[in-house]
């Protein structure tokens, strides 16, 4: 499922990198573009089963809520490809990341009180969007007036 969603969003990334994104001034620790594949499918990979780890657990209020909180921060992940790549709105982008992480946040913080590993799992997630939301700030200074 995570899989999915980060297949569909990299559609929208893709069509635009070598056009739009191409031509955005961006800061000087900017990545080569490779490196957001591969590093995106392992933090979907993990994403995916620190997900199943929780989706076992029994059914209980505090699993139900951290299952609806991974949904969400699932489709802020979803719409911020969205928003940047295929509209081109940086600052929109800038608001829903920030949304993104805290949620990540949030949703670690659910998952490893019902299971350690799974809040683990996704560390290296909020790391990685924390990176990308100093992209996004950068991108956004540089290129809007």
């Amino acid at each position: 499922m995570t899989l999915a969603v980060g297949a569909i969003a990299g559609f929208a990334t893709a069509s635009n990198i070598d056009t739009w994104y191409a031509l955005l001034k961006k800061p000087f620790f900017n990545p080569p573009n490779w490196v957001f594949a591969p590093v995106w499918t392992l933090l979907y990979l993990l994403m995916g089963i620190a997900f199943y780890l929780i989706w076992k657990q029994p059914k209980s209020k505090p699993r139900n809520m951290a299952i609806r909180f991974f949904f969400f921060q699932l489709f802020l992940n979803f719409l911020w490809s969205f928003l940047f790549f295929e509209f081109h709105h940086i600052a929109l982008a800038l608001f829903d990341i920030i949304i993104l992480w805290v949620m990540i946040l949030l949703t670690i913080i659910l998952f490893s009180r019902l299971n350690k590993p799974a809040g683990w799992m996704l560390i290296p997630y909020l790391c990685w969007v924390g990176f990308a939301t100093l992209l996004n700030v950068y991108i956004l200074n540089l290129n809007v007036r």
